[in-house]
Order: C-alpha cells, then sequence, then structure tokens
C-alpha cells in the first residue's frame, strides 16, 4: 500500500490491503502515540468507534475495537452512522479518539480507517506519521506495553448516538421543510436511516431510494456518484428536489424538479447567500478548491463575496477554514463544510440546510442554483509521463501561456499531477465546449510530449 495514510486516513481492499491485523496494529499504535502525547492524562480514556454497512466493517471493527481496548481505551461503539456523526460524537461525548471504518464513495470491496482527534478532528498529519512510524516499528518485532487487570478498555454499545446526532442536525437548523417533497438516495450507506429520519422530523415528506443496504450493495449504482436514479425518481414522484449521499455520508449533491444535478459548487453559492444573508458567512467569504468551475469564482465575484482556493482535498479546505476562521468551505463533489456545526463534510447537514432555503425563500432550487452558471469543463488525464516535470518544463508554460490569451477572462487552464499515479489532469474550462474540448486536446498533446 506504500505510505499507509493518505490525505482521508488508511483506504485499500479489505482482506487483502486493509487486513483485521493492520486494524489492530494501527489502533493500538494510535492508542499509544495519543498517550505519549498527553492526551490521556489525568483521565481513562475513551474511544468512539463507527463503520459504514460494508460487510468488512464487521470484522474491520472488531479488530479496530480489540486494539484499543488491549490499550487500555474503553470503547463507545455506534455501529452504522455517518462519518460525520462520528466525528460530531467525539466531540459531544468528549472523547479522546473517534474512528470510523469506511472507504466513502468507494466500491465496496475497499474499506478505510479514519481516526478522529478530542473535538472531531482529523488528526494532524504528524500524529498520523507518527502513529505508523509506532505500528511499523512494532509489527517487525518490539513489544507493546500492555496493560492488565482492570486496565484493560472496556466496551460498550452507545445506541444513544444515532438519536443525539440526529436531535443535532434538527438544533442547528434555520427553518422547518414543511410542504416540500424531497427524493433521498442514501447510497444504501451509512445514512440509510439518519437522512430520511432528520428530513421527515424537520417536516419534509420523504421518498428515499437506495435506503437498504445489505453489506454489499453500498453504492452500487446509486448515491452521489451516480445521480441517474435520483434523477429518474424525482421526476416520476413530482418532488421538489433530490439530495444524494456517498456510502459515508460526508457528501451532498442535489437534483432538482427537473432532474437536473445541483453539484458542490451551485450547493456552496446558495448556502453562502444565505449565510451572509443571517450574518453567519464570516468575512464574506467562502473557501473552495482550485478545481470548482470558474463560473462559481464569478459568481461570488458578481455577488461581492471572497473566494479562498486551496489544493484539492476537503482537508486542505478544512484547514484553511480553521487558520482563519472561515464559516463554509467545499469541493465540486460535494463535501460541504459548515464548520460552526460540523468538523467535517457532512452531506446530511447540507442537504437539509440547501432544503431550508428552498423552502425559506419559496423558491426553486433551480433558481436558487442559477446564481452560478457552470461553464463547460473538461478534464483530460494524461498517462504515462513525468508529472513532476509539470510545473518546469518551458514547452509546457508555453503552451498554457497561448491557451489562457486564448481563453481570456471566460476560461482557465489547470495541470494538475496525480497524487497517486503517473500522470497529469489537464482541466480547461471554456464558455464554449467546443473551444474547452480543442483546447484541453492540444494540451494533453503538449503534456505527452514534454513530459513523456
Amino acid at each position: 500500500m506504500g505510505r499507509l495514510f493518505g490525505t482521508d486516513g488508511v483506504r485499500g481492499v479489505a482482506n487483502a490491503d486493509l487486513t483485521a491485523e493492520l486494524a489492530l496494529g494501527l489502533s493500538v499504535a494510535a492508542a499509544h502515540v495519543l498517550a505519549e502525547a498527553g492526551t490521556f492524562e489525568g483521565h481513562r480514556p475513551t474511544a468512539v468507534v463507527g463503520r459504514d454497512p460494508r460487510a468488512s466493517g464487521e470484522f474491520l471493527e472488531a479488530a479496530v475495537v480489540a486494539g484499543l481496548a488491549s490499550a487500555g481505551v474503553d470503547v463507545l461503539r455506534v455501529g452504522v452512522l455517518p462519518t460525520p456523526a462520528v466525528a460530531y460524537l467525539t466531540g459531544a461525548l468528549g472523547a479522546d479518539l473517534g474512528v470510523m471504518l469506511s472507504a466513502s464513495h468507494n466500491a465496496m470491496p475497499d474499506n478505510g480507517i479514519k481516526f478522529f482527534a478530542r473535538g472531531g478532528h482529523k488528526l494532524a498529519d504528524e500524529l498520523e506519521d507518527r502513529i505508523e512510524a509506532v505500528y511499523e516499528e512494532h509489527r517487525t518485532g518490539a513489544p507493546w506495553d500492555r496493560p492488565t487487570g482492570a486496565g484493560v478498555g472496556r466496551v460498550r454499545d452507545y445506541d444513544e448516538g444515532f438519536e443525539k446526532y440526529v436531535g443535532h442536525l434538527l438544533s442547528v437548523l434555520p427553518n422547518r421543510l414543511d410542504g416540500l417533497k424531497i427524493v433521498l438516495d442514501e447510497a444504501h450507506g451509512a445514512a440509510s436511516r439518519v437522512s430520511p429520519e432528520a428530513f421527515t422530523r424537520a417536516g419534509a415528506q420523504v421518498v428515499t431510494i437506495g435506503a437498504e443496504p445489505d453489506g454489499l450493495n453500498i453504492n452500487d449504482g446509486c448515491g452521489s456518484t451516480h445521480l441517474d436514479l435520483l434523477k429518474a425518481a424525482v421526476v416520476e414522484h413530482g418532488a421538489d428536489l433530490g439530495i444524494a449521499h456517498d456510502g459515508d455520508a460526508d457528501r451532498c449533491l442535489a437534483v432538482d424538479a427537473a432532474g437536473n444535478e445541483v453539484d458542490g459548487d451551485q450547493i456552496l453559492a446558495v448556502l453562502a447567500l444565505a449565510m451572509r444573508e443571517a450574518g453567519t458567512l464570516r468575512g464574506d467569504t467562502v473557501v473552495a478548491t482550485v478545481m470548482s468551475n470558474l463560473g462559481f469564482k464569478l459568481a461570488m465575484e458578481r455577488e461581492g463575496l471572497s473566494l479562498v482556493q486551496t489544493a484539492v482535498g476537503d482537508r486542505y479546505v478544512l484547514e484553511s477554514m480553521k487558520e482563519h476562521g472561515y464559516a463554509l468551505g467545499g469541493e465540486q463533489s460535494g463535501h460541504v463544510i459548515v464548520l460552526d456545526h460540523a468538523t467535517t463534510g457532512d452531506g446530511t447537514l447540507t442537504g437539509l440546510m440547501l432544503a431550508a432555503r428552498v423552502s425559506a425563500t419559496g423558491r426553486s432550487l433551480a433558481d436558487l442554483a442559477g446564481v452560478m452558471e457552470r461553464l463547460p469543463q473538461v478534464l483530460v488525464n494524461v498517462r504515462d509521463v513525468d508529472k513532476t516535470r509539470v510545473k518546469t518544463s518551458a514547452e509546457l508554460a508555453a503552451a498554457v501561456g497561448d491557451a489562457e490569451r486564448e481563453l481570456g477572462g471566460t476560461g482557465r487552464v489547470l495541470l494538475r499531477p496525480s497524487g497517486t499515479e503517473p500522470l497529469v489532469r489537464v482541466m480547461v474550462e471554456a464558455a464554449d465546449i467546443e473551444q474547452a474540448r480543442a483546447v484541453a486536446g492540444r494540451l494533453a498533446d503538449v503534456v505527452k510530449s514534454a513530459l513523456g
């Protein structure tokens, strides 16, 4: 697997890359590293452990719980809940550590382990590095210091987690959803119970699809990565809008009444205006990544809002928000972070707030999302090239300069080396799709010749 921790925890094929032994070892290592850092000082440590419905989550959960308890950590097992629920409960219950078992939008054979620090925030990079180093040290033979007798951790199911999280979602909703008919696609994932319950209690008439997880069907042709079923269901049921989550429900994409997709950029734009109106958009600023559509940037400028752009990945969005005190950020993929109410992307919260805006204004989702025009965006992956020379190739720099002059103020170019594969992503936006395709094709050819 190379370096174990990626941008979103440890992830791989369950029982091949991500084994029970690895899950147990990492959990013990995490407990020791946090103890060394002083996190547990003066009290008996507690961890919250949750998972999505994947079949492999059952044995991986058992391994994580065993590892933590063997290291002297008491465990509150919350069962199948969304990633943001585990993050919230870690903070709300005053736990020292949170652990979520999920591979998010990935196919069922994959799984992952994500650690949360006290307060429900993602672990700092240096702590992840230390956990990995300690795990490797002990995997190769160094014995653990193990508690015995009353020092071992105790394990109990915390069934109240579901109700506590749903109550939190409803408590931060600005207004009710009475009169709205909403279709929810739960991706047969972690929000299959939570999301319908929250929307129903908020007053919406709810139709659910993809809400029958069996351990094998998560993300299978449904959810935020496969919107066709939701689009058809919204039109069939005459709904006002549709909401789609991914497997661990940290994402939200939407569909308007006509069955048209409303992506993360558009959702951010709608929520930004709602929060400015409510006086909660600190600094009148939104944080997004460099992959956000140019139409989003232009819309924010037109509305008098500032845009801060980060590297791709919701962790970088969150870092910028925390560093500067901003309240709203997210990605085109549907990771939306409302920092006053969540420490990570929360798909259910995002969907509720979007629906609340529709309800409060009496305007359709299509009308609200019309605040921005999505410019045509073309993405070409150029494989088997030396991605390390993207910033140093004079030939490539000249080609990019030519493209930017051709596009002018109504388009843009972005070249981004993949973080995991030997390829370069060429992204071009333009007012005209044919122009975007032509420019992207030319740039891809130059990338191949200059870096191949």
